[in-house]
């Protein structure tokens, strides 16, 4: 039965795929066609411009004939640009068309069966017939249903209830069908483990043939503003967000395109990990950043510490009050109370100024800025005031060009720069008097241009000032008392931070503050045309950062993810988060959706690394068998030699091996003694490298949603892990192992590891 079943459907996949190739060729000579017909059309074009323009008549029909052949031009275009992108779909299809097969009865009791792949694809003789459903389409989240029977799906004209009787899974490599099975769960586990089993690679792959069911709740939700997933570590929370931006472009085609969603990412490392998987899914990247790029890009002038130097401030013994306060989302409204107040007292300004003199002072400014009646905003008050400083720019200007400089800076001008700035000029001077004027104006302005650019960019403001000020205060408006902070503590940290920005840096708590209570000063309103905002590993921002974001995209919708147990950079904050970020929506929008079983690690590692959480875990081990941790202790003169005949083992294993040590110091520390001792590895430090096959040495904070088949934790000692915010990193560093993890300490074994069974690892001293 099952032979006659597998030759059954290899002969549906051998018709497939010569509907795919026929398809292919089909497409190749439409692009062709294309081509030459574009390179006709340009021809042609150049040539009827050369004939007729030089006469009237000719100049006329030739203006005519200009727009018919450009509208010809962009017609071909776009003719070989759908087929471009057809073939690139085509050929991706043709390596694997399909996935799985779905047979079930509709409400009228009517047979259908289905088969489901990247990309819907249908048959070029009839259009109306659909060989492949793509795993998008209304009809497809059937497969993805948790059970047989009957299921309803979401269709255009509104719920359908089907009969599911057969969901059927396929591997099939280079157009054979190697492993064919039914089953009655979304993936049945066999497939899952043959892909979970699999080597980790330089490149995250994309999970569309193996979304489970709560996964899929995750790709598909369209009704909510905040879609928060807390997922356990592996458990495929960054995989469903790549699939859920896939999905959205999919599910509004006509309405959005990848540069209008954002995913903020935990450093450049990981974007790089994870680029490949939308272009596999027929789609283009998204817009990829990490907030550190947002900020220092909107702060220039500014240094903002690095991920290493945070993860050094931010991993000492206790977070100071006074940073505690500014990453909360009371702080954010204190600014806000703040900004809000500016609109009738307090503003900073600068002195203009020109040839070294005052040319529109600051009180002066002030005196317009505040002239305004009581119901102008920021906004308006400040967009009227550049306007009245840019009349007094122009009313300088015109008593400047009549000064007797400007006479004679008119005669010095050569011919040729004569020639030029009359070239400006849209059509002759009626008179000697008006070309004076025009050059005259054109010399004076350009010697005012620089005060010109300072007014457009509004820089007779100060937010350095004004920022200060700002804190100064808050001392005033709030008592700072309730946050365990005293009025001296306070007074030394504003002159620290002035002391800091006077040296051209800001350390990264006032960062958010300091760019929103800009954006506020200027009546910024935020970026309207972002759609949809995506932050992995969330729970390293803080409550701050979050609602900054908020207010910087207004429009969009978000989705972000994390692992509570994962906080590295914001230990005493994270288990909050969640509470914090959901008042900054619609209650009736918010949905929250927990991912527990955790799919990267072997059933082993996975339990094994749960007992390092300090509370009770409800994180769910997926029935894949490895070898039990080991932990051993040595010495730092055996540690190397240890470390070599481990690494010999994982080659000849052909694993990738990740040694993650603590911090960037530790790992360049390991990368010099390897290298002594001929090894050949290579050392990540800094977030702009690209994953490579091998032997790596990451630090911890580099390795954050990063997997590995072999992962050797380094030192992992009582001296260098004893706190209990070292318990996340300890737990982080262990789930990046797929298939093997080893823990190796220098001296007494940290005793965040005491708490687990002594059944589930192996101990070596």
């Amino acid at each position: 039965m099952a032979d006659k079943v597998k030759r059954d459907e290899q002969n549906h996949l051998d018709y497939i795929e010569n509907k795919i190739k026929e398809a292919a060729k089909r497409a190749e000579e439409e692009a062709q066609n294309a081509r030459k017909n574009l390179k006709i059309i340009q021809k042609d074009y150049y040539n009827d411009v050369r004939l007729r323009e030089t006469t009237y008549s000719g100049l006329m029909t030739t203006s005519v004939e200009i727009r018919q052949k450009q509208q010809m031009m962009q017609q071909r275009e776009q003719t070989l640009f759908f087929a471009k992108e057809l073939s690139r779909l085509l050929k991706a299809l043709a390596k694997r068309p399909y996935f799985a097969r779905v047979d079930f009865k509709d409400s009228d009791g009517e047979n259908h069966s289905i088969y489901i792949g990247l990309a819907s694809f249908t048959d070029i003789n009839d259009t109306d017939h659909y060989l492949i459903y793509d795993w998008r389409a209304p009809i497809a989240s059937i497969y993805y249903a948790n059970k047989m029977g009957k299921v309803s799906y979401h269709a255009p004209d509104g719920n359908e209830s089907v009969e599911i009787v057969l969901k059927r899974q396929f591997y099939i490599q280079n157009g054979k069908i190697q492993t064919v099975f039914d089953t009655d769960q979304v993936v049945g586990d066999q497939m899952l483990i043959q892909n979970l089993a699999a080597h980790s690679t330089s490149k995250m792959k994309s999970i569309v043939t193996t979304i489970q069911n709560e996964q899929n709740k995750v790709i598909r939700d369209v009704k909510n503003d905040l879609l928060f997933v807390q997922g356990a570590a592996g458990s495929g929370k960054t995989s469903a967000a790549l699939q859920r931006v896939a999905y959205l472009l999919y599910h509004y085609r006509n309405q959005i395109n990848s540069k209008q969603i954002i995913l903020f990412s935990p450093n450049q490392l990981f974007n790089d990990y994870i680029s490949n998987v939308l272009p596999e899914l027929g789609e283009h990247n998204m817009v990829q950043m990490t907030y550190d790029q947002y900020s220092n890009h909107r702060v220039p002038h500014l240094r903002v510490n690095n991920l290493s130097q945070r993860f050094a401030i931010d991993n000492s013994d206790q977070v100071h009050p006074i940073v505690n306060l500014k990453n909360q989302l009371q702080f954010f409204k204190m600014v806000t109370n703040y900004a809000e107040s500016l609109n009738h007292h307090g503003m900073a300004f600068r002195n203009l100024i020109f040839a070294g003199k005052i040319f529109i002072s600051k009180q002066k400014i002030h005196d317009i800025y505040y002239g305004f009646n009581d119901n102008y905003n920021l906004e308006n008050r400040l967009a009227a005031t550049k306007q009245a400083l840019m009349k007094i720019l122009d009313q300088r200007i015109k008593a400047e060009m009549k000064k007797e400089w400007v006479q004679r800076a008119i005669n010095d001008l050569s011919k040729q720069q004569l020639d030029m700035l009359q070239a400006t000029h849209p059509s002759e001077f009626a008179n000697p008097d008006h070309e004076f004027k025009f050059l005259a104006k054109h010399i004076v302005a350009g010697g005012f241009r620089g005060i010109k650019r300072e007014i457009e960019h509004e820089l007779f403001l100060s937010i350095n000032i004004q920022y200060i000020r700002m804190l100064k205060a808050i001392k005033q408006r709030e008592n700072l008392h309730s946050f365990g902070i005293s009025d001296h503590e306070w007074d030394k940290n504003i002159q620290k931070l002035m002391d800091r920005i006077q040296n051209g840096q800001i350390p990264m708590c006032d960062v958010s503050p300091y760019l929103y209570l800009f954006d506020k000063m200027v009546g910024k309103r935020g970026h309207n045309d972002i759609k949809y905002i995506f932050i992995d590993e969330v729970q390293d921002y803080t409550s701050f950062q979050i609602a900054f974001l908020k207010f910087e995209f207004p429009k969009a919708k978000f989705t972000m993810l994390g692992d509570l147990n994962q906080a590295i950079f914001t230990h005493q904050h994270s288990n909050h988060l969640f509470d914090d970020v959901k008042t900054l929506f619609d209650p009736e929008k918010v949905r929250m959706i927990s991912l527990n079983k955790t799919y990267r690690s072997t059933k082993q590692i996975s339990d094994f690394s749960k007992y390092l959480l300090s509370k009770d875990s409800k994180i769910e081990s997926f029935a894949r068998n490895g070898h039990l941790p080991l932990i051993q202790s040595t010495n730092s003169e055996h540690a190397v030699g240890l470390l070599k005949n481990w690494l010999d083992n994982d080659q000849n294993d052909h694993e990738t091996t990740a040694i993650i040590g603590k911090d960037l110091p530790t790992c360049r520390k390991i990368y010099h003694d390897m290298k002594q001792s001929k090894m050949n590895v290579t050392l990540i430090q800094t977030e702009n490298q690209r994953l490579v096959s091998g032997t790596l040495i990451v630090p911890a904070y580099f390795a954050k949603g990063l997997e590995f088949d072999s992962v050797i934790m380094w030192d992992a000692s009582d001296k260098n892990y004893h706190k209990a915010s070292d318990r996340q990193l300890v737990y982080t560093i262990c789930t990046r192992a797929m298939h093997r993890l080893r823990v190796l300490s220098i001296g007494k074994i940290s005793r965040l590891f005491d708490g687990i069974p002594k059944q589930l690892y192996e101990l070596k001293r």
